[in-house]
C-alpha cells in the first residue's frame, strides 16, 4: 500500500469516528448515558490517531518523494533540503488544512485528558463542539481538497517550494499561525457547551482561562514571528505592513487581550459575563475569518493563496458558526445577569472595561480596514484599497491610548479608587514621563507623536516598575533577599506579575515601533568601485561583486565594507538569487547588521554586471526592542499559564502583610 493511500484512508476513518463521536456525546448526555459519553470522548482519541498517522504517510510521501501524489509534485522537488521538503507539508492548501485539523486534534485530545477539573456535564458539549469543527476540515480534506490525490502523469521532478518560501521562517512562522488560530476552537467550545447546558456561571470560565492564555501566547509568537520573517525576507525595511493577511492574524490576538482582562471582572465581581462571552465567540470566529481571507482569493494579498473551491466553503462554514453562536447567546441573555454593577468609573473594573473598549476599537478599525475593498468593490462598482496611513491615523492614537490605560490600571484598587490614592501611586512614574516629555523636544525631537508615545510608555513601564518595587521591598523588609523575594512575589501570583511582565514587554515593543516609524533614515545610491554612500554616522563602501550559477539558481552577491568615522566595523553581503523554474523569480539575502538599539539594513537591489551596484539601505533605530518586547511578552504569557503549585507559607505575619498591601493598591 502507498503512503498516500493509507493517508487517504485514514483521513476518511477520521471523518467516521468525527460524527461518531458528536452523536455519541450528545446523546450520551441527553439521555444521561455515561457509557455513550466515555465512548464519545475516546472517539477524540481514534480521531487523533488517524490524523497523526495521515500527516506521517503525507511527510512520509514528501520524503520518498513521491510525485504521483499531486500536492507532493507541487510544493517539492529533488532538489530541495530535506528541512524545507518536510516544511512543503503545510506550505500549501490542503497541506496547511491536514495541519490545521491534526492541531485541533491533538489539542482536543490535551482537552480530554486533562478535564478532571472541567464540570462533568460540559464536557459531552465541548467534545461535540471540537468535533464538529473537526468535522468540517474533515469533510474538506476528503471530499474537496485532498493532499493524497493522484496524478495520472509522474513527472520525474517536481515543481518546488516557492522560492520566497525557503527560508528558516517557513520552518517557524506557519506552523505557530496556523496552530494560533486553531487553538481558539477551545475556549469557544467550553462558551458552546455553557450555552448548550445553561451552565454559565463562573464554572466556564475558570474551564478556559488557561486555553485562552494558551492561545492568546502561540498567536503572540506566531505574529512575532511572522514579522521577523518580513523583516528579514521581503526587503523594504520594514516588519509590518497592514497587509490583509497580517490584519487577519492580529485581529483574534485584539479580541483575546480583550477577554483576559474582562474575564477577571467577571471572576472578581461578577460582571461582563455578556461581554466575555461574546468576546470569546468574536475570537473563534475571527480565526475562522483568518483562515477563509487566505484561502477565499477575495481580498489582494502576497500571503494568500490563489482562488480556489475552499473559499465558498470556509464562507459557509463562518456563516453557520455565527448564526448558531449568536443564536445560542441571545437565548442565554436572560442567565447572563450581573451579579454586581460598577460602582465607580475610577476603579480597576472601570480602567478594564475602557482598555477593553479600546481594543476592541482597534480590532474593528482594523477589520472595516481589510474589508472595505471587499465593500467597495460590491456597492461603489470600484476596488478601493485602504493602505498603511489609514491604520497609523486611526490605530496609533489607541494604541497610545490603550498603553496608558496600562499603566494606570494596576494602580487602581477594585470597586472605588480614591483620586488622592490615584495620583500618591503614579506620582513618581508620571514625573519620569513629564521628564522624557520635556527632555526630547530640549534634546532636538521634533515629532511631536513620538515625544507623546515615548512618554507615555515611560509611565507605563513606570508603573509597572513600582508595582513591582513595592511588592519586593515589602518582603524585602520581613528578612528576604530581594532576588528571592522577587521569585516569592511572582510565584506566589503568577496571573498578576506574568501580567505585569506582559505590559512591561508591550512598552518595549511599542517604543522600537515608535522609533523605527518616526526615525528610520533611507539612502538609495548606484554605487562603482570605490564609492561609498554614508547614513547616519556609517559608511558603506562598495567593494566587489560575485555571480555563482548552481543548477537553475544564479546568486549574486555584493561585498560591501561598513566603516564608522573612518573605523572600518565589518563586511556584509547582501545578495539575490534567481530561480530560472519560477520565472526568474528573485529572493533576497539582506545583510541586517546590529549595532546597540539600531539596525543597519542592506538592500541589494539591483546590479550591473560586476562594475556597478544598486543599494537600498536604511537605519532603523530602536527595532532590536520589538524582538526583546515581544520574547518578554511571550515569557510573561507563559507565567500566567504556567500552574500555580500549593503554597506553603513560612511566615504568616509576612504572608498577611503582602496581602494587605495588596488589597490597599
Amino acid at each position: 500500500m502507498r503512503f498516500s493511500d493509507l493517508g487517504a484512508i485514514a483521513l476518511l476513518l477520521a471523518l467516521v469516528f468525527a460524527v461518531y463521536g458528536i452523536v455519541a456525546s450528545v446523546l450520551g448526555a441527553r439521555l444521561g448515558h455515561a457509557g455513550l459519553v466515555q465512548s464519545g470522548r475516546r472517539s477524540v482519541l481514534l480521531v487523533s490517531l488517524f490524523l497523526v498517522t495521515a500527516a506521517v504517510a503525507l511527510i512520509a510521501s514528501f520524503v520518498r518523494h513521491d510525485f504521483g501524489v499531486a500536492y507532493v509534485a507541487e510544493h517539492s522537488s529533488l532538489s530541495m533540503p530535506w528541512y524545507y521538503t518536510t516544511a512543503a507539508f503545510y506550505g500549501g492548501q490542503e497541506g496547511s488544512l491536514l495541519y490545521w485539523a491534526l492541531m485541533l486534534s491533538l489539542f482536543a485530545a490535551l482537552a480530554v485528558g486533562l478535564s478532571r477539573r472541567a464540570p462533568a456535564d460540559l464536557m459531552p458539549y465541548v467534545v461535540a463542539t471540537l468535533l464538529a469543527i473537526e468535522g468540517f476540515f474533515l469533510v474538506l480534506l476528503v471530499f474537496v481538497a485532498s493532499p493524497f490525490t493522484r496524478s495520472r502523469l509522474v513527472p520525474a521532478d517536481g515543481s518546488g517550494l516557492n522560492p520566497l518560501l525557503m527560508d528558516t521562517g517557513m520552518l517557524v512562522h506557519p506552523p505557530m499561525l496556523l496552530m494560533g488560530y486553531m487553538s481558539f476552537s477551545l475556549p469557544f467550545a467550553f462558551a458552546m457547551a455553557a450555552m448548550l447546558t445553561g451552565r454559565l456561571d463562573a464554572a466556564w470560565l475558570r474551564s478556559i482561562r488557561r486555553w485562552m492564555l494558551a492561545s492568546w501566547t502561540i498567536q503572540t509568537l506566531g505574529l512575532l514571528l511572522g514579522a521577523w520573517w518580513a523583516y528579514h525576507v521581503l526587503g523594504w525595511g520594514g516588519y509590518w505592513g497592514w497587509d490583509p493577511v497580517e490584519n487577519c492574524a492580529l485581529l483574534p490576538w485584539l479580541v483575546a487581550t480583550a477577554y483576559l482582562h474582562s474575564a477577571m471582572v467577571q471572576e472578581r465581581r461578577g460582571a461582563l459575563k455578556v461581554w466575555n462571552l461574546g468576546l470569546v465567540i468574536a475570537a473563534f470566529a475571527l480565526s475562522i475569518f483568518g483562515t477563509f481571507e487566505v484561502r477565499s482569493g477575495l481580498i489582494n494579498s502576497v500571503h494568500s493563496f490563489a482562488y480556489s473551491a475552499i473559499g465558498p466553503w470556509f464562507f459557509a462554514f463562518l456563516a453557520v458558526i455565527l448564526v448558531v453562536a449568536v443564536g445560542l447567546f441571545v437565548y442565554r441573555l436572560p442567565r447572563l445577569r450581573p451579579e454586581q454593577e460598577f460602582e465607580s468609573v475610577v476603579s480597576r473594573e472601570g480602567s478594564f472595561l475602557l482598555n477593553n473598549l479600546v481594543l476592541v476599537g482597534i480590532a474593528f478599525a482594523t477589520f472595516w480596514g481589510t474589508i472595505f475593498p471587499l465593500i467597495s468593490a460590491t456597492f461603489g462598482h470600484q476596488t478601493m484599497t485602504v493602505d498603511a496611513p489609514f491604520y497609523d491615523r486611526v490605530n496609533g492614537p489607541l494604541f497610545a491610548l490603550l498603553i496608558l490605560l496600562m499603566g494606570i490600571g494596576p494602580l487602581l484598587a477594585w470597586r472605588r479608587a480614591s483620586w488622592a490614592g490615584v495620583w500618591r501611586n503614579c506620582r513618581w512614574p508620571a514625573l519620569a514621563a513629564a521628564v522624557v516629555a520635556i527632555v526630547l523636544p530640549l534634546l532636538g525631537m521634533r515629532a511631536w507623536w513620538a515625544v507623546i508615545g515615548f512618554a507615555v510608555c515611560t509611565f507605563a513601564a513606570g508603573t509597572i516598575v513600582y508595582e513591582v518595587w513595592r511588592g519586593v521591598r515589602v518582603r524585602h523588609g520581613h528578612g528576604e533577599a530581594y532576588p528571592v523575594a522577587l521569585g516569592h512575589l511572582v510565584g506566589r501570583h503568577r496571573q498578576r506579575y506574568g501580567g505585569y511582565l506582559v505590559h512591561l514587554g508591550l512598552a518595549a515593543l511599542a517604543v522600537g515601533v515608535i522609533g523605527s516609524q518616526f526615525f528610520q533614515l533611507e539612502r538609495d545610491a548606484n554605487l562603482t568601485h570605490g564609492q561609498h554612500i554614508a547614513i547616519g554616522p556609517y559608511a558603506i563602501t562598495y567593494v566587489a561583486t560575485s555571480d555563482v550559477a548552481r543548477g537553475d539558481v544564479e546568486t549574486v552577491t555584493a561585498h560591501l565594507r561598513i566603516s564608522d568615522g573612518g573605523r572600518t566595523v565589518e563586511d556584509i553581503y547582501p545578495g539575490r538569487s534567481i530561480y530560472a523554474n519560477f520565472e526568474n523569480q528573485p529572493t533576497s539575502d539582506i545583510s541586517i547588521t546590529t549595532h546597540g538599539l539600531r539596525d543597519l539594513y542592506v538592500f541589494l537591489a539591483d546590479w550591473n554586471g560586476a562594475d556597478q551596484v544598486t543599494l537600498r539601505v536604511f537605519l532603523n533605530p530602536l527595532v532590536p526592542l520589538i524582538w526583546l518586547g515581544g520574547l518578554v511578552m511571550l515569557l510573561g504569557g507563559i507565567i500566567c499559564w504556567w500552574p500555580e503549585r500549593r503554597r506553603v507559607v513560612a511566615s504568616p505575619l509576612l504572608e498577611s502583610r503582602v496581602a494587605r498591601m495588596e488589597v490597599a493598591v
